[in-house]
């Protein structure tokens, strides 16, 4: 249910304006995370190159020492066969060319080990670096969707949204009020004009027959008289009441002589008024529930004018087009602001949901102390 004690659409809002913030916040803070990223990928590539070339030169090194250790292996070896055959300082020398090149050799694979270890390191962190880099974009181009679908034209004003879902949650419920209000009028009507009216007629039967044995003929004939206007009015308030739930001339005349009749009707019943009438072109027989709609939308506006607009002059045009009908209905009131909401806006949103369901259009200018004009356009499937 909306409520305007819980339900504040302007809140809504800025909570909704909060929220397309932050996701931009957030887009730009990924957005810098992701071009961070990729900074520190291109300097780790980099240290990568060099520690690679580095690798390669090490290699070479230990290629060459791993040379120079087994020829110094070999001459050792060869000293201490005829270690009689060579003097001291020559086995000296001998061991201490193969201790140094053991130590050199141990030393370079100690660093091609651990060059290789950061090389390793390098390339898992370049890969983590990729797939993050990846995972920013990704998250960057479906924020960007979202963003695209939250400011696309359907969402640009959330409160407008809700405000009519809200609006025809409240025509709906008023509909049902004017269904029984109106139930209530007729049951008023019926009891108070064409009831009491049978009722009278019931008894003054009982009259008319007691007037004859007591009075005579000539006595009982003028009762009847009389009670036959009882009648005639019974059946004229009958008809009226009728004519209000749906002109039986629609079916039978069509949209055109019904309208003339009910503003001649409504012109008689509020001195003062004019109204114009006025149809161009060839009137068509159009379907029931068009012409149905029609003769509403035109008692809407004819009944906000007086109501509302204050008005003396009303005028009602239609216009016959080939595939459409034209519908103007123009007075000369005190108009009203049409982007201010007023109680009376129930009656124009009716129109609107009656003229959506014909798949018309409706446009309402007015002015304040200018008159307001309707004017109403209906697609036509002639018969």
């Amino acid at each position: 249910m909306f409520s305007n004690d819980t339900f504040d659409l302007k809140s809504l809002d800025d909570i909704f304006d909060r929220m397309l913030d932050t996701i931009m916040s957030s887009k730009d803070d990924i957005f810098i995370i992701s071009e961070q990223s990729r900074r520190s990928f291109e300097d780790m590539q980099n240290e990568l190159e060099i520690v690679r070339k580095q690798i390669s030169i090490v290699i070479d090194e230990g290629d060459a020492l791993e040379k120079s250790t087994q020829l110094a292996k070999q001459r050792l070896v060869l000293v201490s066969k005829a270690f009689d055959n060579y003097t001291e300082a020559q086995v000296r020398e001998a061991y201490e060319t193969a201790h140094d090149f053991q130590v050199k050799l141990s030393v370079i694979r100690t660093q091609e080990k651990q060059l290789r270890d950061k090389r390793d390191d390098l390339e898992r962190r370049l890969r983590g670096l990729l797939d993050t880099i990846e995972r920013a974009d990704h998250i960057v181009n479906q924020v960007n969707v979202v963003l695209s679908y939250l400011t696309s034209e359907d969402l640009k004003n959330v409160s407008l949204a809700l405000e009519q879902a809200k609006m025809k949650q409240d025509f709906g419920i008023r509909i049902i009020a004017a269904q029984e209000e109106e139930r209530k009028r007729l049951s008023r009507e019926i009891h108070d004009g064409p009831a009491q009216m049978l009722a009278n007629v019931l008894m003054r039967t009982d009259l008319i027959d007691r007037t004859y044995r007591e009075k005579g003929i000539d006595k009982a004939l003028a009762e009847i008289a009389d009670l036959k206007k009882t009648v005639r009015n019974a059946l004229s308030e009958v008809r009226r009441i009728i004519y209000d739930l749906r002109p039986m001339a629609l079916d039978d005349l069509g949209i055109v002589p019904t309208l003339k009749k009910y503003l001649s009707t409504v012109t008689e019943y509020n001195p003062g008024i004019e109204i114009h009438f006025q149809s161009r072109s060839t009137e068509k027989r159009i379907p029931s529930n068009h012409e149905v709609s029609i003769f509403r939308l035109v008692q809407e506006c004819v009944t906000n004018a007086m109501k509302h607009g204050k008005c003396k002059d009303i005028w009602v045009k239609l216009e016959w087009l080939k595939n459409a009908v034209n519908i103007v209905v123009k007075d000369d009131g005190v108009g009203f602001d049409p982007h201010i909401v007023k109680d009376h806006s129930f009656g124009i949103l009716g129109m609107k949901e009656r003229i959506e369901i014909l798949g018309g259009s409706l446009s309402i200018t007015s002015e304040i102390n200018r008159g307001t004009t309707v004017l109403f356009k209906i697609p036509l499937e002639v018969e």
